[in-house]
């Protein structure tokens, strides 16, 4: 489809990715680690840095468009935007360079993020700013923490639905096996088993050490530009199939408290609108790269975005479904719970390297790839394909 033609089916191409290295605790400032992201995916593709000018990133970024267009050495920025919530965000600053370039506004575009989680502060430490709304209503309670909070909709997730802790395992194992192939992961040289996992300590019960995301220090970026674009660019472009955003009604963060039912989350929302405007259906998708700061979002989104019925998540996972060669191959990097943790930026990477034929644990000839933002919190998703 070409750009301002109504549509972004196809109409935008990922064309760069870049990453730093991933650890515990990396030297370098957020801003030194983003710059050289960014100037990695630009070189990616094949763009010098003064083309560039549209900028996407998270609320939640430290580094600025202005620092990073000096730094970097870009051209005059037409179009910028950031996007809130988090780990919901991911996708939708694609999303937002795809809208852009569509548009006519920009046509070379960069989205990334920086981040030190692994050495720095946890956001919610911070007790001289006045807690959000939300939080107003489940902190006070002993719901301090993410991990606190989707414990409860876990709970709640295994009582209804008979799902146990072999299916969380089940994520767990998927995404360790699969950054045991990846020598860029954290948990590249540390192998999984079952006995570890049900004998490790309690983060947030049920929720114990290894159904939670690592806390990582690192930067990715990728470069978006026209598919017309792409066909000149260095490397073989991974087309914007299509695009959501999602903030469902009466949403109430993790929690959902006000919903009528609180395990239908932003995933739910967010794929009617995906679908809506794709080709593909979700048995179309060779891989997946879906968000995993903790393992049951995985059965959330398995159920929102439509692999399976509502309650079947944790049977979907049963033999080796999330592996290579399985029903779904997931999160073939290893994901937030074993190759790094940077709020879901890896797995759109991860997708363009499948797309690309270039994953440490390709899928053999995989032509299609879903890739989702934050379950749990205002969300987005991409359709990616070759």
């Amino acid at each position: 489809m070409a750009a301002g033609s109504g549509g972004l089916k196809d109409a935008t191409a990922l064309v760069g990715i870049g990453q730093t290295p991933f650890a515990k605790r990396l030297p370098e400032d957020e801003r030194t680690l983003a710059c050289r992201a960014v100037l990695a995916a630009l070189d990616d593709a094949g763009i010098a840095p003064g083309e560039v000018d549209a900028l996407a990133s998270y609320t939640m970024e430290e580094t600025d468009e202005v620092e990073l267009a000096k730094a970097c050495g870009f051209g005059d920025l037409t179009f910028f935007s950031k996007v809130g919530f988090g780990g919901g965000g991911s996708c939708a600053t694609v999303a937002h360079l795809a809208a852009a370039i569509t548009a006519g506004q920009a046509n070379v575009g960069v989205a990334w993020r920086s981040r030190k989680r692994g050495s720095g502060p946890r956001p919610w430490t911070n007790t001289t700013v006045q807690l959000p709304t939300p939080a107003q209503w489940t902190r006070p309670y002993g719901l301090l923490r993410p991990a606190d909070e989707i414990a409860m909709l876990t709970r709640r997730y295994l009582h209804e639905y008979g799902a146990t802790r072999d299916h969380l395992f089940n994520v767990a194992l998927a995404c360790r096996n699969r950054a045991n192939q990846n020598p860029a992961a954290i948990m590249y040289d540390r192998p999984l088993t079952r006995e570890m996992y049900m004998t490790s300590r309690w983060i947030s019960e049920p929720l114990c050490l290894f159904d939670n995301c690592l806390e990582t220090d690192g930067a990715l970026a990728c470069v978006v530009v026209s598919a017309e674009r792409a066909r000149d660019c260095r490397r073989r472009p991974v087309y914007v199939h299509a695009a959501a955003q999602s903030l469902p009604a009466q949403h109430h963060g993790m929690v959902n408290y006000w919903n009528d039912d609180p395990l239908s989350g932003p995933a739910w929302s967010a794929a009617r609108h995906l679908w809506k405007h794709s080709d593909l259906a979700p048995e179309d998708i060779d891989v997946a790269q879906i968000y995993d700061a903790f393992t049951p979002l995985v059965l959330l989104s398995l159920e929102g975005y439509g692999f399976c019925g509502r309650g079947e998540g944790g049977a979907f996972t049963e033999g080796g479904a999330l592996e290579t060669g399985g029903l779904l191959p997931l999160n073939t990097g290893g994901g937030g719970l074993s190759e790094a943790y940077v709020h879901g930026f890896n797995l759109i990477n991860e997708g363009v390297r499948q797309l690309r034929g270039t994953s440490t644990a390709q899928v053999p000839g995989a032509a299609a790839c879903l890739v989702t933002a934050g379950e749990g919190v205002p969300t987005s998703a991409l359709l990616l394909r070759s």
